[in-house]
């Protein structure tokens, strides 16, 4: 903990990449992890999505399925700790794995957040690319079963990003021009094993930028040589606790 204080405390740069250790801590399920929603769910890849309505079916199926957990989940002392970062000057980007929206419902501003897998909070028209809030689609799939259209006629999909989508280059690019003037990367709850995010610390790293890794249980970066700190306990208390002692909260 007085380490992680003492990192935080002489960083003016600090970028945070959060994974599905702060989803979980707000009460919603791991997609990837042993117990995983993906255990017991088959996801719907893209290309499935995009030739076959059964797959967009089924696709919003499961959406409005976990729609009530996801808007039942609060933030917590992750989620607020990097806002306390924020607004001492001391953050400059969170990058985040999870497509929940709690960072923003912390009051994160949009300015220095980066969600690399999208967000849930909203539906994206494939053909247009226009966005809209997501609850009038889940209601209207619940009433008629039927996957939205867009008044363009194309399919509108959840702001996420599926299996086999490509992710957005411009939110990797933001991604990547965070972590190369950071002076501080911490990852927080992540297994870093999802790439191509799970590599951008490695940049960080080769720059000689101190690297902190909270999370309980194994990493993909654990024997990375470059570490800093690596430390195995509960991401909220911890990562809470060494902001406060820094900002004096």
């Amino acid at each position: 903990m007085d380490r992680l204080s003492q990192l935080i405390g002489s960083s003016e740069r600090i970028v945070v990449l959060t994974g599905a250790g702060i989803s979980t801590a707000s009460g919603i399920p791991d997609f990837r992890g042993p117990n995983g929603i993906w255990k017991d769910v088959r996801p719907v890849y893209y290309e499935r999505f995009l030739r076959d309505a059964r797959g967009r079916k089924e696709y919003w199926r499961q959406k409005a399925m976990a729609e009530p957990v996801m808007q039942a989940a609060e933030p917590n002392a992750v989620h607020y700790s990097c806002v306390d970062l924020e607004q001492s000057g001391r953050l400059d980007t969170v990058i985040t794995q999870n497509i929940d929206g709690l960072h923003s419902d912390a009051g994160l501003s949009h300015e220095r957040l980066v969600e690399v897998h999208g967000t849930g909070r909203e539906a994206v028209c494939l053909s247009c690319g226009d966005r809209s809030a997501i609850g009038p689609h889940i209601d209207a799939f619940g009433e008629t079963g039927e996957p939205p259209v867009c008044a363009c006629g194309g399919f509108i999909k959840p702001a996420t990003i599926s299996f086999g989508q490509p992710l957005d280059p411009a939110a990797i690019q933001r991604a990547t021009d965070a972590v190369d003037r950071s002076d501080l990367l911490i990852a927080l709850g992540s297994t870093l094993g999802v790439y191509p995010v799970a590599d951008l610390p490695l940049r960080a790293v080769g720059r000689g930028v101190p690297y902190v890794i909270v999370n309980i249980g194994a990493t993909g970066h654990d024997s990375l040589p470059g570490l800093t700190l690596r430390v195995e306990d509960d991401v909220t208390t911890v990562f809470s606790q060494a902001v406060s002692t820094v900002l004096g909260g």
